[in-house]
């Protein structure tokens, strides 16, 4: 590999690595309302129905498998589960679907 493509891709790791850390340093001291907290704990959870709901509409094949994945993120995400998992809940029960 050239030495050019491991500065590249060093650089780019910085340049995302920056903005990621840099709230966490300056604002570590900062407490956030009760309700901005409750709005960004819901932030996943909000971005995850806005990529699976569109996807159930389009499946082709199967739709009880869009259904089915729907439901199971759903009821995870109801009980209080964390997003990783809510997702691998989902896919816990479409693998087991598949199976079958």
């Amino acid at each position: 590999m050239h030495s050019g493509i491991v500065l590249l891709i060093l650089a780019m790791g910085l340049v995302t690595y920056i903005p990621r850390m840099l709230p966490l340093v300056v604002f570590h001291r900062v407490q956030l309302p009760p309700f901005w907290q409750g709005v960004l704990k819901n932030v996943p959870y909000a971005t995850l129905g806005a990529l699976i709901v569109p996807g159930i509409f389009f499946i082709q094949e199967d739709k009880w498998f869009g259904v089915l994945g729907f439901i199971s993120a759903f009821l995870a995400a109801w009980l209080g589960a964390n997003v990783i998992v809510v997702v691998m809940a989902s896919v816990a029960v479409l693998s087991l679907y598949a199976l079958m």
